[in-house]
């Protein structure tokens, strides 16, 4: 077996004169029943989506099936979550990945991708299961054919292997992938180090990294002692951009495998180029690529397009974006399920952790743990419960909360045990931990517009952390610091066209113009975001987004500014709370020659910044709840272990319907097995 010179391919003594994708087969001529095709899941799963996982796992569930589960080696939360699940399963067909050289770190684009997928599978071979397939998935898949159908297609194309093309010519899509360019992957980025040339006499193939493979495949290219063209296929794609997109193509049209080559990965992508080709990686790659957008209510029709074509997965799926899309996906493919679950507590809820006390990696953002820190503080002060101490109030976690699709706040548990936390049992199941109470805090409403304009402006908002591709912010809290960002959202209603730009006007707590920029207002824009240039560190407290249309003040918001508790996730020190808490040194670069219009609505205080802030600890504390409190109110709060102050005042948290130990049956795993 070897490369060679011109574009024929030899192996064995044979010759591969020619290559064309095989059709799958939906129907068969033999007369005996085939035994049901068994699959190989493998699942590499990242972020907090806990919750969705077991729901996807409880959907593609069936005891001749294989779950192996791959955590990114950074991912301490999800990495508890899933090792439950395996402890609950008892029949042994769920595994975690586990244990030094099977758990990787892998980032977009990156070479480690490839080492988990290959890795993974000499894992899933080397388990006592028998199995046909193997089926790659994350998080954000969901299933868009019952398990039946699945079953009953694989079973007619056993042998056969699922990729998606590229459907391009080579050249352009060799030019485009940045196959012909060589990278290195260091320090989590993918570092472009050069142009290269790509080995001759094997046809170059590539698309989508979502694949389902046949065993006999699955065993070659992941042998530890791979052939000629294997291991000179893993050296090149050691140094490639996106290896797993056009490893298995590559390996696929260029072995003896050639003649089961079908192009279908039985996918159905969520393509929205205009949102999710906008280098959203450049600080982790070297270059520009495209990712798939969410399904969206809107998008069912894409789903239900499916019916009659052979493809049985979807992506993207994000229960935090759109949970009714997942919701409307499984009762169309189980219509007996919908009626029955409809009824279920819990159905149109989800719940999502942010924050969990046992984490160790990543590290927690420290002004998430500054604000959801003083969150639990106000919890305690909310119960008026006299005789608690204050700095022995502990923040054990917090969850986004969602219901109906929109979310609703966030949910603090925390307690005030002496006991100390860290020689406490490390427990993936809720009812375990030594909780207290948990509150549901939703944010005060800071915004005002005009009654003219009330018809015109659909949303504003302002936080960190704004994703172009969903056009919604990843900062449900609006957790803002003296190191944050603010960006600010608009959208318009359809059909206003604004006769002029709108002007935005960035205000700190003195009253002093820190920014202005201008919304360029076209017929086709509904919606769009403007980021300010405000230098570091913020003006701790309030600061306001004026948005004026010529000298008419049209809408405002306000935001707010903490100063840190926590730096690094360690208490901050006195000398670093000096260095962040006084604000910027160097004046606001803002055109002087504002509209004189919009003055009255602006201060000539000064600051004064030989003043230095020196609050630390609990004088810190203090004046952080202060301005906490101002901005985010405690709805509502229950026990989970029951506390003599709170008997008859507080419901039992597992009773209600917000509580993150309500009940959840989608994400229910305990009879799974």
């Amino acid at each position: 077996m070897l490369f060679t010179k011109n574009r024929v391919f030899l192996w064995n003594g044979g010759t591969i004169a020619g290559f064309r994708p095989q059709e799958a087969r939906n129907s068969s001529s033999k007369n005996s029943r085939e035994k049901p095709a068994r699959i190989a899941y493998l699942l590499t799963v990242n972020g907090r989506a806990s919750r969705q996982v077991k729901r996807l796992i409880s959907v593609l569930y069936h005891p001749s099936h294989f779950f192996y589960i791959h955590v990114d080696a950074r991912q301490d939360y999800m990495y508890r979550e899933m090792l439950g699940i395996e402890k609950k399963c008892t029949t042994k067909n769920i595994r975690v990945a586990r244990g030094i050289g099977l758990r990787h770190a892998s980032i977009w684009g990156g070479a480690s991708l490839l080492k988990t997928l290959l890795s993974s599978a000499n894992e899933i071979l080397a388990q006592d299961h028998n199995w046909d397939f193997l089926v790659n998935l994350s998080e954000s898949d969901f299933p868009v054919k019952s398990n039946a159908r699945l079953t009953e297609f694989l079973t007619l194309n056993k042998g056969m292997n699922f990729v998606k093309s590229h459907g391009r010519e080579v050249q352009r899509f060799i030019t485009k992938q940045g196959l012909d360019k060589s990278f290195v992957e260091c320090e989590a980025r993918m570092w472009r180090i050069g142009d290269r040339k790509l080995p001759t006499g094997i046809q170059i193939d590539g698309g989508s990294d979502w694949v389902a493979l046949s065993r006999d495949f699955v065993e070659y290219v992941a042998n530890p002692v791979p052939d000629p063209l294997i291991s000179g296929l893993l050296e090149v794609f050691r140094y490639t951009l996106l290896p797993a997109e056009s490893f298995f193509h590559t390996a696929l049209r260029n072995s003896r495998f050639c003649d089961t080559y079908i192009d279908n990965n039985l996918h159905v992508t969520n393509w929205k180029r205009k949102l999710g080709c906008k280098c959203q990686y450049r600080a982790i790659v070297d270059w520009c690529g495209c990712s798939p957008n969410d399904f969206k209510s809107e998008d069912f029709g894409r789903i239900k397009s499916t019916a009659d074509r052979n493809l049985f997965f979807a992506r993207k799926f994000e229960p935090t974006i759109d949970q009714r899309i997942i919701d409307r996906t499984e009762e169309w493919i189980y219509p007996s399920k919908s009626n029955k679950t409809q009824k279920l507590k819990g159905y149109d809820a989800y719940w999502q952790s942010v924050y969990h006390y046992a984490d160790l990696s990543p590290m927690a953002d420290d002004t998430l743990l500054t604000i959801s820190d003083s969150l639990a503080r106000l919890t305690y002060k909310n119960l008026k419960i006299e005789d608690y101490i204050f700095s022995q109030i502990k923040l054990l976690e917090a969850t986004a909360y969602f219901r109906s699709n929109r979310f609703i706040g966030i949910l603090i548990r925390c307690n005030a045990n002496t006991n100390d936390l860290e020689s406490l049992e490390s427990s993936t199941f809720q009812n375990e931990f030594p909780e207290q109470v948990e509150s549901l805090i939703s944010l005060k409403q800071n915004i005002t517009i005009t009654k003219s304009w009330k018809n015109r402006i659909r949303n504003l908002a302002v936080s960190t952390d704004y994703d172009q591709k969903e056009q919604t912010f990843r900062n449900l809290v609006a957790a803002m610091s003296v190191l944050s960002t603010p960006v600010l959202a608009y959208e318009l209603v359809p059909g206003f066209t604004p006769l002029r730009n709108l002007s935005v006007l960035w205000v700190d707590p003195y009253g002093h113009l820190a920014d202005m920029g201008q919304l360029q207002m076209e017929e086709a824009t509904l919606f769009g975001h403007i980021k300010p240039q405000l230098g570091e560190p913020l003006v701790i407290g309030t600061w306001h987004v004026l948005l004026m249309a010529d000298s008419d003040l049209v809408a405002k918001l306000n935001f707010l500014v903490v100063p840190l508790a926590y730096w690094r996730n360690q208490k901050i020190t006195l000398r670093k709370a000096k260095e962040l808490h006084n604000g910027s040194l160097a004046p606001y670069q803002v055109n002087e020659n504002i509209n004189h219009w919009w003055t009255n609505y602006l201060s000539t205080s000064t600051i004064n910044s030989s003043t230095t802030e020196q609050r630390i600890g609990l004088e810190l504390e203090r004046w952080i709840d202060a301005l906490v409190s101002e901005y985010y109110e405690i709805k509502n709060t229950c026990w989970t272990v029951e506390m003599p102050e709170v008997r008859g005042k507080l419901e039992k948290c597992s009773e209600t319907s917000w509580s993150s130990l309500s009940p959840d049956y989608k994400a229910d795993i305990r009879n799974l097995c």
